[in-house]
């Protein structure tokens, strides 16, 4: 397609292919994205009323469709959220599954409707029409755009009722990036939880209720699992809570979070707001750990277009398999996928690459 129609399908509001990873059946590579949306006109919509009701509503979607929330932030006028979508099943959604998944969405009655159909089904050994009823509910799960799809409207049809209003409430489609296991999940985690640190919202990214990071400081069972996942993709790690702790990840993940959160003063002047340096170096050398992720630390303290532009981060391999899975999204002339990313996530290139050349706006 030339540029002249690719322009005219945008204009004419002609939504564009979702980017999915090529192995999103696979049970063995995780598919992870890095998942942004926007406010429309990016006003502060969002206080901390609306941030509880989003989160409700993310954990509402993630107990719907089986996909799995490693870590987010939701911000005054955006979110973050990093996810991971499991495959389907390949014998399918046992019925006490899809049962306890509709009672996250559904009201009691429906479920019950459900559940006495399916046992009917069950006891006539119609499978036909068994399966048929599974997959009416059963398609809008382990699949991104369902999740997001749930939660969007759901938190939209909430909040436009709360504030007596009507219309859009997302700027645009969300944008969404995906993301390897090893350094590259380690460093699209810490970049979300930090998100309220470089806004200068609060020193310590702990203190900032409505993340992932602060969930799990404060004892939160499912976010300590899915930093655990996020930081040990790959690793054999299923992510659990008691992991968080007995592994030191918690330790492990706070030093890198530190690196990155403390406050730069420039003549004088403070520069990017965060921790205090000597608050920093008493709790890391507490920590026992300096951070071999200094690096990592680098690049998160900015924000960086690759991680909601860059369609793929990771290493070398990943990318050019996210480059060959989707080959006829990219232009005729190019014959491979990696590129070696510019800016601040310049900090890591050769070990961490993207699938898109961005060069405007790079920090």
């Amino acid at each position: 397609m030339t540029s002249r129609l690719l322009g005219l399908k945008v204009s004419l509001g002609m939504a564009q292919k979702r980017w999915i990873s090529p192995w999103k059946d696979s049970a063995e590579k995780p598919s992870v994205y890095h998942v942004v949306s926007r406010v429309v006109d990016r006003r502060f919509a969002f206080g901390p009323e609306e941030k509880e009701k989003f989160r409700m509503f993310m954990r509402m979607a993630e107990n719907f469709t089986g996909c799995r929330v490693l870590t987010y932030c939701v911000m005054s006028n955006h979110f973050h959220i990093m996810l991971e979508v499991p495959p389907m099943p390949k014998e399918g959604l046992p019925d006490e599954v899809l049962l306890e998944r509709l009672r996250a969405l559904y009201s009691k009655g429906r479920v019950a409707a459900v559940a006495e159909e399916l046992a009917d089904l069950r006891k006539r050994g119609n499978k036909v029409a068994q399966e048929a009823l599974v997959k009416s509910y059963s398609y809008r799960m382990h699949d991104l755009s369902e999740f997001m799809k749930v939660l969007l409207q759901r938190f939209s049809h909430w909040f436009n009722k709360a504030h007596e209003r009507t219309g859009r409430l997302w700027e645009q489609r969300f944008t969404s990036v995906m993301v390897e296991n090893g350094v590259a999940s380690r460093t699209m985690a810490a970049y979300i939880d930090l998100n309220p640190v470089r806004a200068g919202i609060c020193e310590d990214p702990a203190d900032y209720r409505w993340s992932g990071y602060a969930e799990a400081v404060a004892g939160g069972k499912r976010s300590r699992g899915g930093l655990v996942r996020a930081l040990k993709l790959g690793d054999g790690h299923e992510g659990t809570a008691r992991a968080w702790a007995q592994g030191g990840l918690a330790k492990e993940y706070r030093a890198l979070l530190l690196g990155a959160a403390v406050e730069v003063v420039l003549d004088g002047k403070v520069k990017r707001k965060g921790m205090k340096a000597e608050r920093v170096e008493k709790e890391l050398a507490s920590l026992e750990s300096r951070g071999s992720d200094m690096a990592i630390a680098k690049v998160i303290r900015h924000r960086v277009r690759y991680f909601t532009d860059g369609v793929a981060i990771g290493g070398r391999e990943f990318v050019d398999e996210v480059f060959r899975g989707c080959r006829e999204r990219f232009g005729s002339r190019r014959v491979d996928g990696a590129r070696k990313p510019r800016g601040a996530l310049g900090e890591l290139a050769g070990t961490v690459w993207s699938a898109r050349d961005l060069r405007a706006g790079v920090e």
